[in-house]
């Protein structure tokens, strides 16, 4: 994320004895001497000024090697200060796995630095940016208040009153829209885009990745590629064409028969690297490539559809008010090179047993609804089941199925590999899941729209407000 430099920045008073040589301040993230500036500026104002602490204010949090202070700085001298932070545990510790709860704490600027200069303000604006760029989905903080205008106006809102140190505060929300933005950039258009061709879905089935054909147990389904991935890495685009549609039809429970597909190239050569990922993936499935279309001189471009089998599809759509939700994963592998953040490679690396074994995870779990989890992350993902159900989705943060090696925020909006979000009416027999795949149930439906995250301390905060596609129940 690049941030405003004018959100930064601001013009500093004269003063009679001109202590600042400068016109102007920045904020940055503090190095060992301004933080060591910072510290003694929270001790003149927490300790000395307002005796909010006795003798010190240092906490558990200045510990925590994730913490990150800013500080406003005109030339070498510190006028302002804030610190951001996974949120601490309820004896005020920090977290051992950081679930994308941040904090703000401890903003303190100096008494000779707070009118007319914006210090506080630039600082707030500065920690809101740097928190989503540290992976947070939720972003709060304590403040007194005093303060309530200054942070209403900075776009936060007052989730409710306390009192901290005998002194009154307010807890207040800062709102996170990556996922909103996810779900807007990936799905939104589709209700309107789609409208006229949806009403030819099978009954039950509109917005499901794969479609029954009528008048058959067969299932379809077809994904298209980006094309700048194609361009950018062609084998690997080969090989996810593939994965994505495998995964659409085992979202339904059907069982692939073979693969049609069509590739655009600028020459031959490039060709053949698409197509060797195709065949390494379709042997790897044990999926037959039954034909499809090639085109030379042309850009990179690349669809595949896929063709399944079941005598019972599961709909995206099938799930109820009151139900629960489960998340299934293989959370084995790592980030894509070159795709860090946004793609988990947890196939590659799999066996064909083990790959084709997860084509049976749905018939295991026996759901009323299932989705796999696409391009709009499993949250976006879960809010397209919740659509199509005619309900809301609230996840449990702390209980979705996580990597060790992914950051929360990062997981729940990438694309994972491997994962479905599937909706229950009672719990099924786990054990007969595939011995590398990791699943909890995490949720449940309720009446509503959009998609919450229950945090352990039972805040829901909306990360989807309301719809995700606009095509409506299933």
């Amino acid at each position: 994320m690049t941030l405003d430099v004018s959100v930064l920045t601001g013009p500093l008073r004269s003063t009679p004895r001109e202590r600042h040589a400068d016109a102007s301040y920045v904020v940055v993230e503090a190095g060992p001497r301004e933080l060591a500036d910072y510290r003694r500026l929270r001790h003149e104002v927490f300790v000395a000024e307002q005796g909010l602490f006795h003798g010190s204010d240092d906490d558990p949090v200045d510990d925590d090697p994730r913490t990150v202070v800013l500080v406003a700085r005109a030339g070498d001298e510190v006028l302002g200060g804030v610190r951001i932070h996974p949120a601490p545990t309820a004896d005020g510790t920090p977290p051992a796995r950081d679930l994308g709860w941040w904090r703000g704490s401890r903003l303190a600027v100096a008494a000779d630095a707070r009118l007319h200069l914006g210090v506080g303000a630039a600082l707030v604006r500065a920690a809101c940016a740097r928190a989503e760029t540290q992976g947070a989905l939720r972003f709060d903080a304590e403040i007194q208040a005093q303060h309530r205008r200054l942070f209403e106006r900075l776009g936060w809102s007052v989730r409710h009153e306390t009192v901290r140190l005998a002194h009154p505060h307010l807890v207040v929300d800062f709102p996170i829209g990556r996922v909103q933005r996810l779900a807007e950039a990936t799905k939104a258009p589709l209700g309107l885009l789609l409208a006229e061709l949806s009403t030819g879905a099978p009954a039950g089935f509109r917005g499901d990745d794969a479609a029954p054909v009528p008048g058959s147990e067969l299932v379809a389904a077809c994904d298209a590629i980006l094309p700048a991935m194609v361009e950018r890495d062609p084998e690997w685009a080969g090989w996810c064409s593939v994965l994505v549609n495998l995964n659409d039809l085992a979202a339904m429970g059907a069982r692939p028969v073979g693969l049609l597909d069509a590739v655009g190239a600028r020459d031959a050569s490039f060709a053949r690297r698409v197509l060797r990922g195709i065949i390494d993936a379709a042997a790897a499935w044990g999926v037959p490539v039954l034909g499809g279309h090639t085109q030379l001189g042309v850009p990179g471009q690349l669809a595949v559809t896929a063709l399944g089998r079941t005598s019972a599809p599961v709909p995206g759509g099938g799930g109820r008010a009151g139900q629960r939700l489960r998340v299934t994963a293989d959370l084995g592998g790592e980030w894509r090179r070159g795709y860090s953040g946004a793609q988990w490679d947890s196939t590659s690396h799999r066996t064909p047993e083990q790959l084709r074994s997860q084509l049976e995870v749905v018939p295991a779990l026996a759901p009323s609804a299932a989705k796999d989890v696409s391009m709009s992350g499993l949250v976006g993902s879960t809010g397209m089941l919740a659509e199509a159900s005619g309900c809301r989705a609230v996840l449990d943060v702390a209980e979705v199925p996580t990597p060790d090696g992914a950051g929360t925020a990062d997981w729940l909006t990438c694309f994972p590999g491997f994962a479905l979000v599937s909706a229950e009416a009672s719990a099924p027999d786990t054990d007969l899941l595939p011995s590398h795949l990791t699943t909890a149930a995490c949720g449940e439906l309720r009446p509503g729209s959009g998609v919450g995250l229950r945090w352990p301390d039972g805040v829901v905060t909306d990360a989807v407000t309301s719809t995700v596609t606009g095509m409506g129940t299933a």
